[in-house]
């Protein structure tokens, strides 16, 4: 056999394994194994196991239902009462840098005061301003006292925090704060896994982002 005939059969033998290989595509995608399981309602399109509520067992949705609850992100009783303890959460946290002008022996310190006080005071407004759009109060109702939130300092440590100056107050300050604000990524983190309202999981996920770096600062102080 020449090489002419040789190259000829060759392109013969290609061109029939390309066509056989287009052939099984097309069969697959005719057949069963292409098509998608029918849902739970027998609807057409894959189901979706979503996860349960807290203590609930997950559940399979249709493809429909599942868009559905995608959408629905209406607060539920965990996102109020994060937003409503968070907001006194916050004020305590005011409390304590207001303290920190006349009291705190360095520099360092009142900066980061400030800038504490800059950060949460308009958190509280935005909080306050979710719940009146959602029919809610920013009063406390649920009958929540200081020591049901993590983190909160109780009236003793406050009641040293304000007696004491310089070096001392400096100290203390840095110790009640970082707990305060691990308190609240605490808080934080349990309404990112119980809560259902997106604008909540923002506000949520901005004090875990913006506290934990104040950790950080507040620890190199330390």
């Amino acid at each position: 056999m020449n090489r002419r005939t040789t190259t000829t059969a060759r392109a013969a033998s290609l061109a029939a394994a390309v066509a056989a290989a287009l052939a099984l595509a097309l069969t697959g995608c005719e057949g069963g194994g292409g098509a998608k399981a029918d849902s739970p309602d027998g609807s057409a399109g894959p189901s979706v196991i979503a996860p349960g509520k807290p203590g609930e067992p997950a559940k399979k949705l249709s493809a429909e239902e599942a868009a559905k609850a995608k959408d629905d992100d209406s607060p539920n009783s965990a996102d109020f009462t994060y937003v409503r303890m968070m907001i006194q959460h916050h004020r305590q946290a005011l409390v304590m840098t207001d303290l920190v002008a006349d009291r705190a022996g360095s520099s360092k310190i009142k900066r980061l005061a400030r800038r504490i006080s800059a950060g949460q005071e308009p958190e509280i407004e935005a909080m306050k301003g979710w719940l009146r759009t959602n029919g809610g109060t920013a009063d406390h109702e649920g009958g929540h006292v200081h020591g049901d939130m993590p983190g909160m300092a109780t009236q003793d440590q406050l009641d040293r925090l304000r007696a004491a100056r310089g070096a001392g107050f400096d100290k203390l300050f840095l110790e009640l704060m970082i707990t305060h604000h691990e308190g609240a990524i605490s808080m934080a983190s349990d309404v990112l896994a119980q809560g259902n309202n997106v604008r909540v999981e923002e506000m949520a996920d901005d004090v875990i982002a913006q506290q934990g770096a104040e950790i950080q600062r507040m620890r190199q102080l330390g």
